[in-house]
């Protein structure tokens, strides 16, 4: 079973900022791709960023130029760092690991960016 748990969630006015972060119950965390994801309400859950092993990066056109992922495998650690916030923004935030071809989940975080 691969633990992952996210945290930094809240409530923010929208041009704010807000860092998640998610700490990942696996070794060598440093080898596997990790992602964000959200879901807003009747919506279907979207890759936010994706970062691999590597350092290489990915992110959604959406978040291009406000959002930034990045990995501290000393700490088992991913982060989100989410500037510039919007209220489209708003959903719950979920922390994703790629290991063996499965893909797994922590429990979702929920930012809310009021306008």
């Amino acid at each position: 079973q691969v633990q992952l748990v996210e945290s930094g969630g809240g409530l923010v006015q929208a041009g704010g900022s807000l860092r998640l972060s998610c700490a990942a119950a696996v070794s060598p965390f440093s080898s596997y791709p990790m992602g964000w994801y959200r879901q807003a309400p009747g919506n279907q859950r979207d890759m936010v960023a994706r970062i691999i092993s590597g350092g290489s990066t990915n992110y959604a056109d959406s978040v291009k130029g406000r959002f930034t992922i990045s990995r501290d495998n000393a700490k088992n650690t991913v982060y989100l760092q989410m500037n510039s916030l919007k209220p489209e923004d708003t959903a719950v935030y979920y922390c994703s690991i790629f290991i063996g071809g499965m893909q797994y989940w922590g429990k979702g975080t929920l930012v809310t960016v009021s306008s």
